[in-house]
């Protein structure tokens, strides 16, 4: 209903889309950044119509309830439950088995602000699932929206995230210096997850 409107906005303001959404995939993680901006998930929801991906996001189940949950829900929003006596990644894992077809859309930042090293929950939810992730960046320098090809996690999370990383490096957000690819960004332990 929205996409012819999102696809005339995409183009008034310069954006093109480099590379092939993952709309061929029944199942997969998302990974989308830089996240510097709070317009970022305004373009993810243009993005995800233009390209007719069926892609979910997570948010507190807090936000699911009246008198704004079927906003959130319209939106493609997925409730979790974010207490400390659950366990996220095995919560999400257990959403991709009961669905034939299920995608998230996940921030590798958590957050907007600048970070020294990636969350990995998103990682370890796409390996547990045995599901594929793809990235894509938005890139407010060149308007572009970039897809990667889809790669399964490979077991070695340090060499993975490198990949994630250098992905990202030439990808620039809305606010630049709240970038992924700096070389600041401290890569996890193996044992370690967020």
């Amino acid at each position: 209903m929205l996409r012819p409107i999102f696809k005339l906005i995409f183009r008034m303001m310069g954006w093109r889309i480099e590379g092939e959404p993952p709309t061929n995939l029944d199942k997969y993680v998302i990974t989308v950044g830089p996240h510097t901006s709070n317009w970022d998930f305004v373009m993810g929801v243009m993005v995800r119509s233009i390209t007719r991906m069926k892609v979910k996001y997570l948010a507190k189940q807090e936000l699911f309830v009246f008198p704004f949950g079927w906003f959130f829900r319209a939106l493609g929003g997925y409730p979790v439950n974010r207490t400390k006596n659950t366990n996220m990644v095995d919560n999400v894992v257990a959403i991709f088995e009961h669905h034939q077809r299920f995608a998230i859309a996940v921030t590798p930042e958590g957050t907007r602000k600048k970070v020294q090293k990636l969350k990995t929950g998103f990682y370890y939810i796409a390996d547990k699932a045995k599901v594929p992730i793809v990235m894509a960046g938005l890139d407010y320098k060149n308007k572009c929206a970039i897809f990667s090809d889809p790669f399964f996690p490979q077991g070695d999370i340090e060499s993975d995230l490198r990949k994630i990383i250098g992905f990202y490096s030439n990808v620039t957000g809305k606010i630049p210096a709240y970038g992924i690819g700096g070389n600041e960004l401290v890569l996890p332990g193996k044992a370690q997850s967020q």
